[in-house]
């Protein structure tokens, strides 16, 4: 083998057949950064078969990639949720999610290696039988060039025609229409301030199967005049929504890192999420957080008042920019297929 060809990583995925899920952007926006990054150094070869690679790297865990995953290669495995995780988002008789939750867990194993996206799931899958030498933590970016702040003109062009009153405080939301994110809290917060806008981005990608459909669909329904669902929307229409907003608020019970805070502070959102202890070792400085529905508001209520409070959030919105950009990033992932390469004797040094 010679040292000078590029390293070839066979990619499976099928992230993206669900619409608007964070696991999908999280899939595009890494192999785009390698293939734009790292083109000099890596060959990206898309659910291919039977072709010798250097590394296969799997980003979801369906079952024909299952077998793809055996003692021949050095199989990375990309966890974006444990099982735990899919409680909240999907609704399946119980012996059904029960068998679900033992091959996801079987999945995880039987790969030789772990990414994560948040250091707080290396502990959980050390408790399924996953070394923690086998484990490393690469955390989620976006693109700073497609997610970028824009001007206060630029902002208001934006909201026309889009059924948003002028002048509105906009407070968003994004993410899948499921009980996990916290769309009852979203419609009971924007209830109590009617003075604010709120607007959910985001739908129900997995249909009825989806947890607490029949609830979320009646609330949905009704007619509120300081709430918008817009629905799914196609991602290169994103940005558009996030730089028409004033702020994100996330007040989802379970994450991972979601895109979607990474994209509202690539835009120079304030954010606004739940006080989740897995977001201690990924968020940056004293973020605003809230336990309930009383203290969700009364933060959102300062960042519409306040100035001074607006500024200070936004500070730590670039914060995050700057330490989750594309580079950064780029160069943890460049030094990690190395190092496998090298630990597994698979390519000269």
């Amino acid at each position: 083998m010679s040292p000078d060809r590029k390293i070839v990583i066979d990619v499976l995925s099928h992230a993206t057949s669900a619409p608007a899920q964070g696991v999908g952007s999280a899939y595009l926006e890494q192999t785009r950064l390698l293939e734009e990054l790292g083109r000099d150094l890596f060959t990206l070869r898309y659910n291919k078969s039977a072709r010798k690679a250097d590394l296969v790297h799997v980003h979801s865990v369906n079952p024909d990639f299952y077998f793809r995953m055996n003692r021949k290669n050095l199989s990375v495995c990309y966890v974006h949720f444990l099982p735990e995780t899919l409680k909240g988002s999907i609704r399946l008789p119980r012996f059904l999610f029960s068998l679900f939750c033992r091959y996801v867990v079987s999945f995880y194993r039987r790969a030789k290696e772990i990414v994560v996206v948040n250091p707080s799931f290396v502990e959980p899958l050390e408790r399924i039988g996953i070394p923690k030498e086998r484990i490393t933590y690469i955390p989620n970016f976006v693109d700073e060039r497609v997610f970028h702040p824009v001007s206060s003109e630029e902002k208001r062009s934006l909201r026309k025609g889009r059924g948003i009153p002028e002048g509105s405080f906009v407070v968003l939301a994004v993410g899948q229409v499921q009980t996990r994110k916290g769309v009852l809290d979203f419609l009971k917060v924007a209830d109590e301030n009617p003075d604010l806008f709120f607007l959910w981005l985001g739908g129900f990608s997995f249909k009825g199967i989806t947890d607490g459909y029949p609830i979320l669909r009646k609330e949905m329904e009704k007619k509120r005049k300081n709430v918008l669902f817009a629905g799914i929307v196609d991602r290169k229409k994103m940005p558009e929504y996030y730089q028409l907003s004033d702020a994100f608020f996330l007040p989802s019970y379970s994450e991972l890192f979601p895109m979607s805070l990474l994209e509202a502070c690539s835009t120079g959102l304030p954010y606004l999420v739940r006080d989740l202890d897995l977001y201690h070792p990924i968020l940056l400085g004293d973020y605003r957080r809230g336990k309930d529905c009383d203290e969700f508001g009364a933060i959102l209520r300062r960042l519409s008042q306040d100035r001074e409070e607006y500024l200070a959030a936004q500070e730590l919105s670039f914060r995050m920019r700057e330490k989750y950009n594309r580079g950064a990033v780029y160069r943890q992932w460049k030094d990690y297929y190395l190092g496998l390469l090298k630990k597994y004797g698979r390519r000269p040094s």
